[in-house]
């Protein structure tokens, strides 16, 4: 496991380096600190949706595919048919994605009003952070903490669309 979580700190690193910027940005009423996150939540949503994609062929040497909900704790330990934790997980992506999008469109004020950005960040990182934990593998740690900065960020009232256009 320790191997697992090395091996993820280069991306670790982008992670926060990326989140700095957007930090940056955003507290200098920048336009495209906001774009910049929209597309970072949407993408992290659409990241939930791997778990229904097949797995990529096995290179030498390389990590588990970390999204396989056969390997749920839900199969392996409490003894839940797969098909059920599969449609389970299905409802979940179904959620976090359609989540994230709304947040992303709320974070720039398009479609979503920018006063539903807390509710709806709030709502999908717990919905995300709920579904990786009932999929947990070590790969996935970070998926969590991106959930936990963003339920700060919104549960906090640190940052908000709404805020920064007043």
């Amino acid at each position: 496991m320790l191997k697992t979580l090395a091996g993820l700190a280069p991306l670790a690193v982008v992670l926060a380096a990326l989140g700095a910027a957007i930090w940056w940005m955003l507290s200098r009423d920048m336009v495209l600190g906001k774009w910049v996150l929209a597309a970072v939540m949407l993408g992290h949503g659409l990241v939930h949706a791997m778990f229904v994609l097949p797995e990529p062929a096995a290179k030498a040497g390389g990590t588990e595919w970390p999204f396989d909900m056969a390997k749920s704790w839900l199969v392996t330990s409490a003894g839940l048919d797969v098909n059920l934790v599969r449609v389970i997980g299905v409802a979940f992506i179904g959620v976090v994605v359609v989540g994230f999008l709304l947040a992303a469109l709320a974070t720039v004020g398009v479609v979503v009003p920018s006063s539903a950005w807390p509710a709806l960040v709030a709502f999908s990182a717990t919905a995300s952070a709920v579904m990786l934990a009932l999929f947990f593998t070590p790969q996935l740690v970070l998926g969590l903490a991106i959930d936990a900065v963003l339920l700060w960020v919104a549960l906090a009232a640190v940052w908000s669309p709404s805020a920064a256009a007043s």
